[in-house]
């Protein structure tokens, strides 16, 4: 059996490149004998993407135990570069890429930048653009002390982008990217949070770094924009919270 996937856009790129998103999880996957799962592709146009059909079923512990593992051994791959070839889609907004060797201006331009002018607001734009500016090169000259070497991002790791069958784990729908291991897990932290197990196995392989709570702040300010940009004011607070915090930090 399928799954078909419409494409929610006007863009007829759309799924090839969600498509090209799920090919390059799984060649990093594959070329490493990981044991996570990515949904094989059997076709795809411009209106529809056709996949490997996932019975989902609730997660056992030892799955989320597997998931935390097998992702920190994914998080451990260096890439060559930050940011990725093509531009794409993180839910149903752009994301801007392109290839850079400075993580900083990378995250503050390609993330936080360009989710501030796509704000429709005008006074609401002026107010984060404002705020970001005074960040620029703090915020910058800090990302770029972590010192962090690139990896491959799931780039849209929150609880409903992963599926359990039987013994497997599935990652589905990719925002992909080459950047900060910890921007993934940062974004597992909203909506809920994954189970405790999950990072606690996590952790045994990749350790968090010592500034990971105030990168948390950095890294989900960008899924709080983009959410705001999607979904309307009901974000705005947490922007302003998420900036707040950092500017408070950094500055």
């Amino acid at each position: 059996m399928a799954f078909i996937k419409n494409n929610p856009s006007q863009d007829p790129h759309a799924l090839h490149i969600e498509a090209d998103g799920l090919r390059a999880l799984s060649k990093v996957i594959k070329q490493h004998n990981l044991a996570i799962c990515v949904p094989d592709i059997k076709a795809v146009n411009s209106q529809q993407l056709i996949l490997e059909r996932i019975p989902n079923q609730s997660a056992s512990k030892q799955q989320w135990q597997q998931l935390g593992d097998q992702l920190a051994r994914f998080h451990q791959i260096p890439q060559k570069h930050f940011g990725y070839p093509l531009d794409n889609y993180i839910g149903l907004n752009p994301q801007k890429n392109g290839l850079s060797d400075n993580w900083g201006d990378f995250f503050y331009n390609q993330r936080l930048m360009f989710q501030c002018q796509r704000i429709q607001d005008t006074s609401v734009s002026e107010e984060i653009r404002q705020q970001l500016k005074k960040l620029q090169q703090p915020l910058i000259n800090w990302l770029n002390q972590q010192a962090v070497q690139p990896v491959l991002l799931h780039g849209d790791l929150w609880s409903g982008n992963v599926l359990f069958s039987d013994n497997k784990v599935w990652l589905i729908d990719p925002a992909v990217y080459w950047g900060d291991s910890e921007a993934d897990i940062a974004m597992t932290e909203l909506f809920g949070g994954f189970p405790q197990v999950f990072y606690q196995t996590y952790q045994r392989q990749q350790p968090m770094s010592t500034d990971y709570d105030l990168k948390k702040i950095c890294y989900n300010l960008y899924h709080y924009l983009n959410h705001y940009n999607l979904f309307g004011p009901g974000y705005l607070a947490a922007c302003r919270s998420h900036l707040n915090r950092l500017t408070t930090a950094l500055t």
